[in-house]
């Protein structure tokens, strides 16, 4: 019998990890150099041809972008915008995902879809409306403004739907025989048979409010009232020339979120995943 020819099955594994390898870095590759070009001089910064590795490590960089911007402010707004708006938004939809997949009420299903088409509409044609409603009830430059009109998803209130109508319906009969209320059977049964769906929705969205960026620029006007992303654009604007710093100041916004990331990507892998949401 003639040997098979594993030549051409190991080729392809080869030229498929090495696309791989390439995809990668070239994906890696902007935030390495934003990471090497932060601990630069000006001079090596601006060089042509470029310098890869600075010569000595400035660190002190650093330093100079948090004396320049308030950037410990504006550190402080992010976290309490993304946590409170993070804690909100999973309140919501675990209310509105067990009010369309258990509760029964007159045009569930016609409500359902109406919600459902808002993924269709682009969030750059509501941001006019959303500025002028937070306008006339005096919330431009304050938290709430920032956290209240992006509480509402419809992606995650389908995404928790998808999770909780996989829960069998005989456990809610069987609830509401022993006299259990509704309210306690989501908190004591729904909820935490969807604990993953729900840490995912968490996570997803903290990473989300963290890296918004158009919105908070619209409904903040006070420098104490800025978040990261808006505050590094006002901060490039002063630094235009100082490369380095802007690359420092930009690793000031991104590696937080790179570490959080890091921490839980299997917990947002296996959560989308579960509820066969792709894309």
């Amino acid at each position: 019998m003639k040997k098979k020819n594993k030549l051409p099955g190991q080729l392809g594994t080869l030229l498929k990890y090495a696309f791989l390898i390439a995809g990668a870095l070239t994906m890696l590759f902007p935030f390495l150099w934003m990471i090497l070009t932060a601990f630069k001089t000006l001079d090596e910064s601006i060089r042509i041809p470029p310098i890869w590795f600075p010569k000595e490590w400035m660190a002190v960089n650093f330093k100079t972008v948090f004396d320049t911007a308030p950037f410990g402010q504006y550190f402080i707004n992010t976290c309490i915008i993304a946590t409170i708006s993070t804690l909100l938004a999973v309140v919501v939809t675990v209310l509105a995902s067990f009010a369309f997949s258990v509760l029964e009420f007159k045009g569930k299903k016609f409500w359902f879809w109406l919600f459902l088409s808002t993924m269709m509409v682009p969030t750059e044609l509501l941001i006019i409306q959303n500025y002028v409603t937070v306008s006339h009830l005096g919330w431009l430059d304050t938290y709430q403004g920032i956290i209240i009109p992006t509480l509402a998803s419809g992606f995650y209130i389908y995404m928790l739907r998808e999770y909780f109508m996989q829960v069998p319906p005989i456990l809610y009969k069987a609830a509401k025989i022993d006299g259990c209320s509704d309210w306690r059977y989501l908190w004591k049964v729904m909820v935490p048979m969807s604990k993953n769906a729900i840490a995912t929705i968490s996570i997803l969205h903290f990473i989300t409010t963290w890296n918004s960026f158009l919105w908070p620029l619209m409904v903040t006007n006070s420098p104490n009232k800025r978040v990261l992303t808006t505050g590094l654009m006002y901060f490039n604007n002063d630094a235009s020339s100082f490369v380095n710093l802007q690359m420092a100041g930009a690793c000031v916004v991104i590696l937080p979120m790179v570490v959080f990331y890091l921490i839980f990507r299997k917990q947002i892998i296996n959560g989308v995943a579960r509820g066969g949401i792709k894309g």
